[in-house]
């Protein structure tokens, strides 16, 4: 019963703090103008990550003096504050791109050092146990899967609704009752993405919810609850897309520093479908994939051939939509 009414509380207090930044970020003109690389069309507040953050980290202190975070995780948790600062300040200010990617190497290392690296790797046939290098290979992943939150940001209620369904995934198979803390934040939220009266999320929002979520799946790999495998390929709509993305803007030769709408799901929008539809669409996408992710949770040597069809699955659905849409060549 605690926990239902700390999700409740998580849910009401996003909605209301949501609002608070709302207007707060129109009365200081803390703006997202749209331009010929947006999916929107009117100019929009931003910023609205910053109640999911406060509603997190409140309940992680919280949580923690309850004594259900470890001393480790928790600190691990607290590090994604650098994040939130430094995303908080480019949301206002517009800061470069190397400096953020100093603070996010710099969060990236504290929180891996807290919950001790990534120890090991399940490949169904064999683990592979090489701390060091795993926990370098985990590192780059995790900034990768911070910018891919970023990335993914560009519609309403996307990267809202893959955070809340990987948080439901996560409970799923490991039974951690609060990550559904960081998906209830995240719904609080979500009320104010849709509509006449929207707020995006921000980096202080898609950053620090691509960090949790990474450290939530290294955090329960190294328990033994959820292998890697299975987080990758329960997050695998999204970083699928974005990463072949990147490589096709690679093979054109482009500055893939610049901002874009090249992505499978921006030339969803694009085609005609509202962004309501879109993510309606990509969640199926992840409820097929959660069914995926199951059987090589439950027989862990189908992990390799569970990843190859996944793979194969996402590559097939990507071919569908340059039949429909093709990707830009410039």
């Amino acid at each position: 019963m605690d926990l239902v009414l700390l999700l409740l509380l998580s849910i009401i207090v996003s909605w209301g703090l949501t609002f608070l930044v709302r207007k707060i970020a129109i009365k200081r003109c803390i703006i997202d103008v749209p331009n010929s690389r947006s999916s929107h069309e009117i100019p929009t507040p931003r910023g609205g990550g910053l109640a999911i953050a406060l509603v997190w980290f409140l309940a992680v202190v919280f949580l923690h003096r309850w004594g259900r975070i470890e001393t480790d995780l928790f600190y691990a948790f607290l590090s994604g504050l650098i994040l939130v600062v430094i995303s908080f300040i480019d949301d206002i200010l517009n800061i470069s791109y190397s400096i953020r990617l100093i603070f996010q190497v710099i969060c990236i290392s504290a929180g891996l050092y807290f919950i001790g690296g990534l120890g090991t790797v399940n490949f169904g046939f064999f683990h592979l146990e090489q701390t060091v290098l795993l926990t370098i290979l985990a590192g780059l992943a995790l900034l990768w899967f911070i910018n891919l939150f970023n990335f993914i940001d560009g519609i309403d209620g996307y990267a809202a609704v893959e955070a809340i369904f990987l948080s439901v995934a996560i409970f799923i198979f490991s039974g951690n009752h609060f990550v559904l803390i960081l998906g209830a934040a995240t719904l609080g939220y979500l009320y104010w993405n849709f509509g006449k009266k929207k707020i995006f999320m921000g980096d202080v929002g898609s950053t620090l919810l691509g960090y949790t979520l990474g450290i939530f799946a290294i955090y329960e790999n190294n328990l033994g609850e959820i292998p890697i495998f299975v987080f990758v390929i329960l997050s695998s709509v999204f970083w699928f897309d974005a990463t072949l993305t990147l490589i096709r803007r690679i093979r054109n030769r482009e500055n893939i520093t610049k901002a874009h709408k090249k992505h499978a799901y921006q030339r969803i929008v694009q085609y005609g479908y509202s962004h309501r539809k879109t993510v309606i669409f990509l969640f199926f996408l992840n409820v097929i994939l959660l069914g995926l992710a199951w059987i090589a949770f439950a027989c862990y040597k189908l992990i390799i051939p569970a990843f190859v069809i996944n793979i194969l699955f996402l590559y097939f659905i990507n071919r569908k939509i340059d039949r429909k849409m093709p990707f830009p060549v410039n």
